[in-house]
């Protein structure tokens, strides 16, 4: 549909006038300049215009006034600052964020090509429905009523859990609270986004191991970095903005880049080292490069006995992994990996920095569990250019995941517990009996235990097609998955596609809402029963979004919604208002026609998610950052002066207590080099205070100004008042302290638990305690009720503002945690992939048994059982173009960009092409071991090694060689489509969070 139209380089407009007659004659620079009289300023202002001046008059700039609005690219994870230019309504133009600490005044490709996301004529323009085989136009009016009916049919019949609500990591932060919000209101855990894709064994492994599961540092902070180790991760294609701040300080610091990674990347053209290994085996090439470590005595000594827990068991595992083993599980010969281990000894601090490539595992909780211990081994955490830099995907994956939405926790990472629903029903002013309602009876599971469906994770959007395909006998909740809605969410990006397209067309109800018809529109044959509603995108509305480093812009809107597009949070009011929960849900939320109140909805995130510091960012001081962008140090991040000053750029979370704390956010986590009240912390106290008689808190270190200076539990009401400093608080914090604990009686002596207004001064705990056993009944009363509410669940912030006043943290103070003792293996260990070129090493290395968890049976050893390598010798892995994005369906549908890449490839090595007959630009057939099957263009290339094959999964619009243009709405078929390598991937799931193993199954390959 598309083609090149010349295979030279771009030409501008023929010029005319003086640049016309300059262009006529040959010479130079300056003698140019000289002749025309134009300066350098000039020539910038020809070149930003196209290469055209015109006579500006008042008349005609005031006709054809230009508004210029700051919003944030919809792709990756970066951040990119765009400036939008709007004439009349109408975005005509754009230019990158000069002033903006992540992009610094460039884009890539996508973001440069974004204002076509909002104008593309491939979206979709209205509401449709299949019927009788063929796309209807409907009106919103109908898609809500029939949709509606439907699904209060399906949730009267089958019960609330049989409606699957899948979100996006392209929700704004807003928009993904209230969805999370919206699905608790329906009555289902049954919810989940991208992060279950793509990073959900990072959060896993990453929280488990030092108590929050994200980047520790951030982009910027790479400048500061001595050594960069990039493993399973491709930020010049995936994040290539990014690759600016890596470049910075190889440049500045002569830091050594090393990469690791099966395929040849572009990253991997800018290494010092480039370390190859086979895809599946990073446990056991990170634990070879430990052994060299341990071997030569270069680990932080000092830094594990005070932070680290758990480090003996580590060198017990690691000393298995010789340089011969590692060699025969990895490849990777045992010279190269003393070399890394020595530069990584020898240039700290450094980095580690990975993506999905270390992910979408089996196992892919302990590569990333792994790539942590090493950091903590060379003492690489908690300062400025260490940290584990986690490159996340979409341009609010963090977000979206930190406002929950997920199966298995509520906004701010609560859990499903009865007090993590008691805490959000108080912020909600919702009535507890009433939510509990909303959900289904308990269920009864393989043991006889009836389980509440309200504190029950939900099925993963991995696992969805299990809920609609599994045995119901064998599902963890009353009926199968009857509708699924697919809001913001590209399948093509899943895998076991030929299973899903079972699914869709087993299902009662399938809806779309998305700019775009995605992949979702034409991967089944349904002739009716499936709905596309267009939804805005994010530069049609206005609210805020969380880069890859935890920071918060303020997009505000560019444009109104074009066509007949809806914005997500107006959609999602019409829903309520069909399902008759509208006044419950939006209570403290101003509604504007059908339009909440978007300012209304941060402040309500505000008030619930103390547990990881979205408190501190209210829209008004969000707004003030991105209007003065250019007070922000570009590498410390900290604005220097202005309206801003002190406050760290976006205010990485957390930013602790009331936005009228002013708490400038945290840039680095885990950095007791600073007071906390300035973003120092320690590790996180969330796995108690001790194990097996061994302490699991930091020893003798503390953030710089803490009055406690070891390590300390998290801090709770009772606490403060065993320090005496219970006196601080105001009494309007009391009283909603009181509040949560449910205290109706009498305040002791009217006044604070202690009696004594001034115990703040008292330095002894063990005095404070003795005072309170004299106090009598009624203060020994108000203290066990009172006591136990603690800094996550106090909606004052007034823990945490007395905390903090005293220089402490008020998770606490402790050591990360090597061992992780509640996870399927404690240690981490390597695992055989379930499709495995390397039958051979089944036997030492095996997977796990069948088990059942996430309400669904998976398999593992059962699959494992069975060599496939005969048959199917090749390993497939996948992985991004820098010209795509996520599924591919709005970058595909850009011109600008399917122009640069037409034909979906799979890369095979030249040995093996050679061996099975296939030239490079031939057609290929790759086939799974589970029988999908793709038709896709040879790539020859020395980039995969031998007996590897690699395909990018931004592709769809055929099926398994068959094109499905026709079955798209008419004019919104994107420009390029091409096979989703997921059809031809496998079956396979990390042992803790159900991620899909995408980077090491198998294929054959054989000439079309």
């Amino acid at each position: 549909m598309l083609r090149k139209k010349s295979t030279g380089v771009a030409r501008a407009a023929r010029p005319s006038g003086l640049l016309a007659e300059v262009g006529r004659k040959a010479i130079d620079r300056r003698a140019f300049l000289r002749g025309s009289g134009l300066a350098i300023g000039g020539l910038t202002a020809i070149a930003a215009t196209g290469g055209s001046v015109t006579r500006a008059t008042a008349q005609t700039a005031a006709e054809g006034a230009v508004q210029t609005v700051k919003s944030v690219c919809t792709h990756c994870s970066v951040g990119c600052t765009v400036i939008a230019e709007v004439q009349d309504g109408v975005w005509t133009g754009q230019e990158p964020g000069w002033d903006s600490p992540f992009n610094l005044g460039a884009h890539c490709a996508k973001g440069a090509s974004v204002r076509e996301h909002t104008h593309g004529e491939r979206r979709l323009k209205y509401p449709m429905k299949k019927e009788g085989g063929e796309w209807v136009r409907i009106s919103w009016e109908e898609a809500i009523d029939e949709i509606g009916d439907r699904m209060m049919s399906i949730r009267e019949e089958s019960g609330p859990d049989s409606v699957y609500w899948l979100g996006s990591a392209k929700h704004s932060n807003e928009q993904a609270y209230l969805f999370r919000k919206f699905a608790a209101y329906w009555g289902t855990n049954n919810v989940d986004h991208q992060a279950r894709i793509c990073h959900s064994t990072t959060v896993a492994g990453v929280a488990n191991t030092w108590g929050y599961g994200a980047m520790t540092n951030s982009y910027n902070d790479i400048h500061n970095s001595r050594a960069i180790f990039v493993i399973g991760g491709n930020p010049a294609e995936a994040h290539p903005v990014s690759l600016l701040h890596l470049l910075k300080a190889k440049e500045q610091n002569n830091a050594p880049m090393i990469v690791c990674d099966p395929r040849f990347t572009r990253t991997a053209a800018h290494a010092d080292e480039y370390v190859r290994f086979r895809p599946g085996t990073d446990v056991a090439l990170v634990w070879g490069i430990l052994w060299h470590i341990f071997e030569n005595g270069w680990e932080d000594q000092e830094f594990i006995r005070t932070r680290v827990w758990g480090m003996d068991e580590i060198r017990a595992e690691v000393a298995n992994w010789t340089p011969d083993e590692v060699e025969r599980v990895t490849g990777t010969p045992g010279s190269q990996l003393e070399r890394v281990a020595r530069t990584l000894a020898e240039n700290r601090p450094g980095t580690v920095i990975w993506c999905m490539g270390g992910t979408q595992h089996t196992n892919g909780n302990n590569n990333t569990r792994a790539y942590c211990i090493l950091q903590l081994a060379l003492g690489n955490m908690g300062q400025a250019g260490g940290g584990t830099n986690i490159f996340r995907g979409h341009d609010n994956v963090q977000g979206a995941t930190d406002l929950g939405v997920l199966a298995d926790t509520l906004p701010g990472y609560y859990g499903l517990t009865d007090g993590a629903w008691s805490h959000w029903a108080r912020v909600w002013g919702e009535d507890m009996e009433w939510l509990k309602s909303r959900f289904s009876p308990e269920v009864r599971d393989d043991a006889g235990e009836e389980k509440p469906m309200m504190n029950m994770t939900g099925i993963p959007v991995s696992r969805w097609i299990d809920g609609v395909l599994e045995d119901p006998e064998n599902i963890e909740q009353p009926n199968p998955t009857r509708a699924m809605v697919f809001w913001g969410h590209a399948p093509n990006s899943q895998t076991r596609l030929p299973e899903m397209k079972t699914a869709m067309e087993a299902l009662d109800l399938l809806v779309v809402v998305d700019p775009y018809p995605t992949v979702t529109a034409v991967m089944q044959d349904r002739t009716d029963g499936v709905y596309l509603l267009p939804a805005a995108t994010q530069f049609e509305t206005y609210g805020s979004v969380t880069a890859s480093n935890r920071s918060l812009q303020w997009r505000e809107k560019v444009v109104d919604p074009i066509f007949e597009s809806k914005p997500d949070h107006t959609i999602m009011k019409l829903f309520a208002d069909k399902f008759g929960f509208s006044d419950r849900m939006f209570r403290n939320i101003e509604v504007n026609g059908d339009e909440p109140l978007v300012e209304d909805l941060t402040r309500e995130f505000n008030r619930g998610m103390w547990t990881i510091g979205y408190t501190g960012q209210s829209p008004e001081r969000m707004r003030a950052h991105m209007q003065n962008q250019h007070t922000f140090d570009k590498t410390t991040l900290k604005a220097l002066g202005g309206p801003a000053d002190g406050d760290y750029y976006g205010l990485p979370w957390p930013s602790w207590g009331t936005p009228e704390m002013r708490h400038p956010g945290s840039p680095n986590l885990y950095d007791i080099s600073k007071p906390v009240a300035d973003g120092g912390m320690g590790f996180r106290a969330r796995f108690g205070v001790e194990r097996n008689g061994e302490n699991l808190l930091a020893e003798g270190v503390a953030p710089v100004g803490s009055e406690i200076q070891d390590g300390y539990p998290e801090f709770t009401y009772q606490m403060l008042v065993d320090l005496g400093w219970d006196g601080d608080l105001t009494d309007e914090e009391r009283s909603l302290i009181e509040q949560v604990a449910g205290w109706e009686g009498e305040r002791p002596n009217g006044e604070g638990a202690s009696g004594d207004q001034n115990a703040s001064n008292n330095s002894s705990s063990s005095d404070n305690v003795g005072e309170q056993s004299q106090s009598g009944p009624i203060q020994s009363d108000y203290i066990n009720a009172v006591g136990g509410v603690n800094w996550k669940t106090d909606i004052s912030g007034g823990i945490q503002r007395v905390a903090i006043a005293h220089g402490c943290a008020p998770y606490g103070n402790a050591k990360a945690r090597a061992v992780v003792w509640t996870f399927p293996d404690p240690v981490p260990k390597h695992r055989e992939p379930l499709y495995t070129p390397r039958y051979d090493l089944v036997a030492d290395y095996p997977t796990y048994e069948d088990k059942k968890f996430w309400r669904v049976p998976t398999l593992y050893k059962s699959i494992q059982d069975t060599d496939f390598s005969g048959d199917y010798p090749i390993t497939l892995t996948s992985g991004r173009l820098v010209e795509y994005e996520g599924g591919g369906d709005e970058t595909r549908s850009n011109p600008w960009l399917a122009e640069l890449q037409q034909d979906m490839f799979v890369e095979i090595n030249t040995r093996d092409a050679n061996n099975l007959g296939v030239r490079d630009g031939g057609m290929v057939w790759v086939e799974g071991p589970e029988g999908g099957r793709v038709k896709v263009m040879a790539m020859v290339t020395e980039r995969v090694a031998q007996g590897v094959a690699f395909m990018p999964f931004h592709f769809g619009g055929f099926w398994q060689g068959e094109d499905l243009r026709s079955k798209y709405p008419e004019g919104a078929d994107p420009y390029v489509l091409g096979e989703s390598c997921n059809t031809a991937q496998t079956y396979g799931y990390d042992s803790v969070t159900q991620m899909q193993e995408t980077k090491a199954t198998l294929c054959k390959i054989e000439a079309a």
